[in-house]
């Protein structure tokens, strides 16, 4: 798969669970272990669980390489690791407390302003 149509796939996913706020941060040129960071988040555990779990099952169905996955038992925060595309899946209030949007923007080379969501 080629890497755009990866991540526009990983983007359809996500919204066919109703993933909300979803960011793109390419962060090829800084970083070491990915192209693209997505960030997104759902209105409560289970969405995010439910959100993983599909792209989890879509990659699965799709021949696409888990590298790794974390929370999923939780569902605060949950990551999939894709190899060229990180998902990082929120509850909206641990989104704000970490700044996660703006720790990305960074990496990605983008100013402050640019991470209003």
């Amino acid at each position: 798969m080629a890497e755009n149509a990866k991540l526009e796939a990983i983007l359809n996913w996500l919204a066919d669970k109703k993933a909300e706020n979803v960011r793109v941060y390419d962060v090829a040129k800084t970083s070491t272990y990915t192209d693209f960071i997505v960030v997104c988040e759902g209105n409560a555990d289970l969405h995010n669980k439910a959100i993983a779990n599909h792209l989890l099952d879509m990659a699965k169905e799709n021949k696409l390489q888990v590298l790794g996955k974390a929370g999923t038992e939780f569902g605060q925060w949950i990551l999939v690791d894709l190899g060229d595309v990180v998902v990082h899946v929120f509850l909206p209030e641990k989104r704000e407390y970490y700044k996660i949007d703006r720790l990305f923007a960074e990496l990605a080379g983008l100013k402050a302003e640019d991470t209003a969501i």
